[in-house]
Order: structure tokens, then C-alpha cells, then sequence
């Protein structure tokens, strides 16, 4: 992961659950426009995201505290 995209993930962390929602909503879209780019793997993880965020926005899923999960995610930046 780049510096940028670091910090850009690390902005997009503090946003509230609805904004990272409609966040993650359209990079999940931009990624179908970019389809013809990407690896079969790639393709199939686009997939798989987008199926978990489609839960998760129906609440069909108890997901991770946001406590948990920034800290996963704060552990794997480099810093």
C-alpha cells in the first residue's frame, strides 16, 4: 500500500459508519468500470467484497466493533 493510499484509508477510518459505507459503496463500484484490468483473483475478491458490504449495509451480518476492527487495521499500516 502506498503512503497515499495509507493515508487516505486512515482519513476514510474516521469517518462516521454511513460515510464509510456510501466510501466503500463507490469504491466497490469504481472497481466495475475497472473490470476489464483486473486478474481473475482480483475479480473474484471484487466480488466477495462487494457481497459483504451488501450485507452489511441490510445489517445481515453482526460484523466487528469499530474498536476491533481500527485496530487490526491501524496494525497493519506501516508507520
Amino acid at each position: 500500500m502506498t503512503k497515499r493510499s495509507q493515508q487516505v484509508l486512515r482519513e476514510a477510518l474516521e469517518l462516521s459508519a454511513p460515510e464509510r459505507t456510501d466510501v466503500a459503496a463507490e469504491l466497490i463500484a469504481s472497481l466495475d468500470t475497472a473490470e476489464a484490468d483486473l486478474t481473475a483473483v482480483e475479480k473474484e475478491w471484487a466480488v466477495e467484497v462487494e457481497r459483504r458490504a451488501r450485507k452489511a449495509i441490510a445489517s445481515e451480518t453482526k460484523g466487528t466493533s469499530w474498536e476491533d476492527a481500527r485496530q487490526r487495521a491501524e496494525a497493519n499500516l506501516v508507520k
